[in-house]
């Protein structure tokens, strides 16, 4: 026979939900970007979403995109690189590089990987700083 204690109460237990923001709320409002088309290709086989400070950063300037940049060759390294990295935790921080104004600039991130709206896994791509 097991015994076990009982529960006790915990701090939130009757705590009044105040209020809730949503993946999806984050997408519609474009706090988060949706890039899961993109990362589908690239071989991610769940959501994957960049916060809107991540894709300023890779929205090249005219010049840039007169050089050949462009927001999709940007996004494409930044997925194969987190590829090259990711494996059995929540949490991966990499380093990409990428050409700015004929000059290598490194974008410090990390990728978490959690549970979406539904409870699915979702992958969240922000820089190293953010929360």
């Amino acid at each position: 026979m097991r015994m076990t204690q009982p529960k006790s109460p915990g701090f939130f237990d009757d705590a009044e939900v105040i209020h809730t923001y949503s993946r999806e709320q984050a997408i519609e409002d474009g706090v988060l970007v949706d890039v899961t088309p993109i990362a589908q290709e690239a071989g991610f086989k769940v959501p994957v979403a960049l916060t809107d400070s991540v894709w300023a950063r890779i929205e090249p300037s005219e010049r840039d995109a007169q050089l050949g940049q462009s927001v999709e060759g940007r996004l494409w390294d930044i997925l194969m690189v987190l590829r090259s990295f990711a494996g059995d935790t929540d949490l991966v921080t990499f380093e990409v590089i990428i050409a700015e104004g004929g000059e290598q600039h490194t974008l410090n991130l990390k990728a978490h990987i959690g549970p979406g709206d539904e409870a699915e896994p979702v992958v969240t791509i922000m820089f190293e700083h953010e929360d």
